[in-house]
């Protein structure tokens, strides 16, 4: 919690979390003005806890949780955004909709009470070489680009969540609009 009032105090007001358990007493006990992404997987029956206290969800990774989600923001009478989280590379141990699925995910998404659809987030193959992420984005940025087209909306009314602290230079140039630094800015975790 010391690191991230030293960066709030330096201006920043967007702080992303990966784990709900973490984020409760550091969303209660620092300035109520931040806002807080939750960046993490996220599990069907933790939902009802993330909605309210999270501005955005960048992990919303299937149809059902999805619906789980709306279910939830209805009955606390909010809208939450979200981001559908793609496994765009296809790893086994990662999270994510398939790429073949992602426009019918994200139509059916666009259409549900209680949703207000940000985008799209992935997270390519770990590598040394942030070049190495790059055909990952396009990728994700082309998959938006049709959803976009399909949906009948602006392509900039749809994000894309890519790109952390190793490639995010990569991220922006191939079209990010949210990136997750938190290693560059905090360190590694311990």
């Amino acid at each position: 919690m010391e690191a991230i009032r030293e960066a709030y105090n330096a201006g920043l007001r967007i702080f992303g979390e990966n784990y709900l358990q973490e984020a409760k007493s550091k969303i209660q006990g620092l300035p109520g003005d931040i806002k807080w992404h939750f960046i993490g997987h996220l599990q069907r029956n933790k939902a009802k806890a993330v909605i309210g206290s999270f501005e955005v969800i960048h992990s919303i990774d299937s149809l059902r949780l999805a619906e789980e989600v709306a279910i939830r923001a209805r009955e606390k009478n909010v809208v939450q955004k979200v981001f559908l989280q793609v496994n765009i590379a296809e790893e086994g141990a990662k999270s994510g909709c398939g790429k073949n699925d992602a426009l019918q995910i994200l139509d059916s998404m666009s259409r549900m009470e209680g949703l207000e659809l940000q985008g799209l987030m992935c997270i390519p193959p770990l590598s040394e070489d942030a070049g190495a992420s790059r055909p990952y984005f396009k990728e994700l940025r082309e998959i938006r680009d049709r959803a976009a087209e399909m949906l009948k909306r602006p392509i900039d009314a749809l994000g894309l969540s890519m790109g952390m602290s190793a490639d995010f230079e990569v991220a922006i140039e191939e079209g990010a609009t949210a990136i997750r630094v938190g290693t560059a800015i905090f360190g590694p975790r311990n």
